[in-house]
C-alpha cells in the first residue's frame, strides 16, 4: 500500500507474519523486542495494537508459545517462542515467497526491457557537465583546463 503523503511503501499486515516467525525461530522475545526488530526490517508503521493480536491469533493457531517472563525489573512480560508446527509453517511460507520471488524477478526484468526499448537511456554525464567540469576558474577569473593547464 502507498502512502499518499510521503509515497513510501508499507508492507502488508499479512506479509509480517513470515518475518515474525523468522525472528521467533532464532530467539524467544518479548512484544517489544520484536517489535523493535521488525521495524529494523522495514515495518515502520506497524501498530502495537495489531501486532500483538497477530501474536495471540499466531498462538491460538499453535505456531508461536508464550510463557510470562518475570525476571528482571518492571512488571511480568510475555516471551514468545516459535512452536514446531510454527517452524513447518514458516518453511512453507519461504517455499512460497520463493516462487513469488521468481515471479517478481520476471516482472522487473520485463519492465527493465519495457523501458529500454521505449525510453532512450540517459548518458551518466552531460557533454556540457564534461566542458564545465574540465574548466576551472582560478581566483584571478582565468580558466584552467582539466590537465591544470591555464587559458
Amino acid at each position: 500500500m502507498v502512502n499518499q503523503d510521503n509515497q513510501s511503501i508499507n508492507p502488508s499486515k499479512n506479509f509480517v507474519l513470515p518475518f515474525i516467525l523468522l525472528l521467533l525461530s532464532k530467539l524467544s522475545l518479548h512484544g517489544y523486542e520484536l517489535s523493535q526488530r521488525l521495524e529494523a526490517f522495514g515495518f515502520k508503521t506497524l501498530d502495537q495494537g495489531n501486532l500483538y493480536r497477530l501474536l495471540r491469533q499466531l498462538e491460538k493457531d499453535e505456531l508461536l508459545s508464550s510463557e510470562w517472563d518475570t525476571t528482571g525489573s518492571g512488571p511480568a512480560k510475555r516471551r514468545y517462542s516459535i512452536t514446531k508446527a510454527g517452524i513447518t509453517y514458516l518453511k512453507g511460507y519461504a517455499n512460497q515467497l520463493e516462487t513469488y520471488q521468481s515471479l517478481l524477478d520476471q516482472f522487473f526484468k520485463m519492465y527493465t526491457s519495457f523501458f529500454e526499448l521505449y525510453i532512450p537511456s540517459f548518458q551518466k554525464k552531460d557533454p556540457i557537465e564534461k566542458v564545465n567540469n574540465s574548466r576551472r576558474r582560478k581566483d584571478d577569473g582565468t580558466e584552467e583546463n582539466g590537465n591544470g593547464s591555464s587559458r
